[in-house]
């Protein structure tokens, strides 16, 4: 039968789109949403079903193997290796075709599907790897004990192949243009500020100066000591700590009892941190929690909203 003789209602039905569920969508606000991704090709199956033409359904794909990312549909990439930093977080390296690059603006996220008890779930997670790594890129990961997606997550090991779509979101960083930055951070809300620090770090002409605040529960789950270690050693980087469940910084390593802070980071304790020699432009990335307690907290210091990005 060729494309335009006629199908029955039931075959049409089979090919329609499957609305997605709640858990299908990450909540970050991609454009395009799994939702509006539906709702293109829910307008593309009305029309061919219309006009009895199953050809116009031919470009509709929900995943590619070609390497190429692309924010409509899934693409498949392998897992090269898993590193895991904490007793809950991971980093996983995912190869690219050659000396090829995922060409993320600063910032950006990309979107995982899982597949858990025969539901989909999508999460957003954001690149750590510079944005001109090639041949890879890495994303790290918390996984809880009861997340859907964690316990798909923690089934990867090398050679796995998972899907990825995006990019989205990100950062419109220029250099220079902001002078002074203060990055906040909790937890795996580290991950957007790193390819922005290496992006500062690595432009000789880009003089930026950046105070880094990077909260976690204790010394032994702060992520990349390594590689913040290093960033911290430039001129126009300082890197603070706040450990919400340490109670003396006397067992801490020496070099970093200088920069680090137990409790939690209130108000106080900010003015305490953020000495900055001009008003700061502020990024923000952790829980929604801390996300609306870093807001009130700079509002109080008179830094206002259009002076702050939250990933």
């Amino acid at each position: 039968m060729s494309d335009k003789e006629g199908a029955s209602e039931e075959d049409w039905l089979a090919l329609r789109p499957q609305e997605p569920s709640p858990a299908q969508c990450c909540g970050s606000g991609c454009k395009p949403c799994i939702y509006d991704v539906y709702e293109k090709e829910l307008a593309q199956w009305e029309r061919a079903k219309a006009t009895q033409d199953k050809s116009l359904l031919m470009g509709k794909k929900e995943q590619s193997n070609n390497s190429e990312l692309n924010p409509d549909t899934f693409t498949a990439f392998s897992v090269s290796s898993v590193e895991q930093l904490t007793e809950d977080t991971y980093q996983y390296k995912f190869e690219l075709p050659g000396n090829s690059s995922l060409r993320l603006s600063l910032g950006q996220h990309i979107v995982l599907r899982g597949v858990v008890d025969g539901l989909e779930v999508q999460r957003a997670y954001t690149p750590i790897s510079p944005r001109n790594a090639e041949g890879y890129f890495e994303v790290l990961i918390k996984c809880y004990e009861a997340g859907l997606m964690s316990q798909y997550i923690k089934t990867w090991k090398r050679g796995d192949v998972v899907f990825w779509r995006g990019p989205f979101g990100g950062f419109p960083y220029q250099p220079n243009k902001h002078g002074e930055l203060l990055m906040l951070a909790s937890g795996t809300g580290l991950a957007p500020m790193i390819p922005i620090l290496q992006s500062i770090t690595d432009d000789e002409e880009d003089e930026t100066f950046v105070t880094l605040v990077g909260c976690f529960p204790t010394f032994d789950k702060i992520y990349l000591k390594p590689l913040l270690r290093d960033l911290a050693r430039y001129w126009n980087i300082r890197i603070f700590y706040v450990l919400s469940q340490e109670t003396s910084l006397e067992k801490l390593p020496w070099s970093y009892q200088e920069n680090t802070y137990t409790g939690h980071l209130n108000e106080d304790l900010m003015k305490t941190i953020v000495i900055c020699r001009r008003k700061p432009f502020v990024l923000i990335c952790g829980s929604s929690a801390f996300n609306e307690d870093m807001s009130r907290y700079l509002k109080a210091a008179g830094i206002e909203e259009d002076s702050c990005f939250v990933f």
